[in-house]
């Protein structure tokens, strides 16, 4: 079995699929070895496991898929599910989560569980607006943990150390509307000295480049164009683009003249609408939809989050380096992310995200990512634990100041390691019987 992008071979001697808790309880319980896996989306073996997979598309917990407390907004969601499979009946309730990433692929869980995100300056990490998280643990019980409890920062981004999280509980907002609007040509002298003002243009934006065009080839703009609400925070969109439109092309950008794909030379099908066209959140905060195969889809992922104060040196340094990795580029995303408290959080602080795209060449690959560290990891970045990074697993706990404390409670509700595999289980050595 494969990961999404075919260039991962799990180790699992088999992946169960069960329909219920019971089901679950006894295969948790009963095997030494066992590791949650949701779309298979990571790049790297952060999910993998030599003894039993399980997957829970298919698992019912005897309550709805998707619950809405009336009261506090707070859906309470099967962990299994993707993301694309709740968010039309979160919006026919009402409600709307802040933000989403790229894709609508990518299962509840397993989003949660190594930190991904979307984009803007207000919004969270998906992580960022757990409120509750309910798992199984070794011993095949249910555990719920949420917020104001001592363990909860440690169980959100917790990479399926902990145990199989079966259901999860989201902060929500009201259901907004949003357009999106595309720019191209930005000169980089305009981004370098305008970061802060491009990246909060609109409610969410992405820059995308391949770092040695003389330049950025697109910015796409997502801003709000209703809300009943002022915990949605964006800029609106006007007739014409509103302040986004009006800062991009003051600065020498100009509005894209058709819908674009952020791969060039790529046909924008499969990608969200565009063109300024105002649509439910769920069909505009991703880049693509859920009924086509994103992106190219045999593809490999890098990603580092930094401090935000760091993001004009980032870009300046990435910049540089455009010669050497730019031809190994499909394509690459700068976002920003708004600050979070949990222990593994990539965004502790409100974050500027290096994404990169590249072409399935793992030699090629490998052999430039250390000297994109080198730019990037004495600036404060961080990997994104679901993608391909070289940093030495075992220099990953100095970067997080909870580490010791995510470790202890990781011995603590799984004292024999029966959830470490692939390289968590190298993070956690020596923290359990392996």
């Amino acid at each position: 079995m494969k990961n999404w992008a075919a260039n991962l071979t799990y180790s699992s001697a088999r992946i169960e699929r069960p329909r219920n808790l019971a089901e679950l309880a006894g295969i948790v319980a009963g095997e030494p070895r066992v590791r949650a896996l949701g779309s298979r989306h990571s790049f790297c073996d952060v999910a993998d496991t030599t003894g039993v997979h399980v997957q829970l598309d298919l698992l019912d917990d005897g309550r709805p898929a998707l619950e809405v407390d009336p009261g506090t907004g707070v859906a309470s969601v099967r962990a299994g599910l993707r993301y694309g499979d709740v968010v039309a009946d979160l919006h026919a309730k009402g409600r709307a989560v802040a933000a989403m990433a790229s894709l609508p692929h990518i299962s509840v869980a397993g989003a949660v569980a190594t930190g991904t995100h979307g984009s803007g300056d207000g919004t969270r990490s998906l992580a960022g607006d757990v409120v509750g998280v309910e798992l199984m643990t070794a011993a095949g019980e249910v555990l719920t943990l949420r917020r104001g409890d001592a363990d909860f920062p440690g169980s959100v981004v917790a990479l399926g150390a902990l145990g199989v999280v079966t259901r999860v509980e989201l902060a929500t907002v009201p259901t907004f509307d949003v357009r999106q609007d595309v720019f191209t040509g930005l000169p980089w002298d305009a981004l370098f000295e305008n970061l802060d003002a491009v990246m909060g243009s609109a409610y969410s934006v992405s820059v995308f480049t391949s770092w040695f065009e003389p330049d950025v080839r697109m910015v796409w703009c997502k801003s709000q164009a209703s809300t009943g609400s002022s915990d949605a925070a964006g800029a609106a969109g006007g007739p014409a683009g509103g302040p986004a439109a009006e800062l991009l092309t003051g600065l020498g950008a100009q509005p894209a003249t058709g819908p674009m794909h952020p791969l060039p030379d790529v046909a924008a099908v499969a990608c969200t609408e565009q063109g300024g066209v105002p649509g439910p959140w769920f069909e505009r905060l991703p880049h693509f939809r859920l009924d086509f195969t994103p992106s190219l889809g045999e593809e490999l992922q890098s990603e580092y989050l930094l401090p935000r104060t760091a993001g004009p040196d980032a870009v300046r340094a990435v910049r540089a380096l455009g010669d050497r990795i730019g031809p190994l580029l499909l394509t690459s995303e700068i976002r920003t992310i708004a600050g979070d408290d949990l222990w593994l959080s990539t965004t502790p602080e409100d974050s500027l995200a290096f994404h990169f795209t590249w072409k399935q060449d793992w030699p090629a690959v490998r052999a430039v990512l250390p000297g994109l560290e080198a730019a990037l990891l004495p600036l404060g970045a961080r990997p994104h634990w679901g993608k391909l990074f070289t940093v030495p697993v075992a220099d990953l706990p100095g970067l997080y100041p909870r580490f010791d404390d995510f470790a202890e409670l990781a011995t603590r509700l799984d004292p024999t390691g029966k959830f470490r595999g692939g390289y968590v289980g190298e993070l956690l050595a020596g923290r359990a019987s392996q």
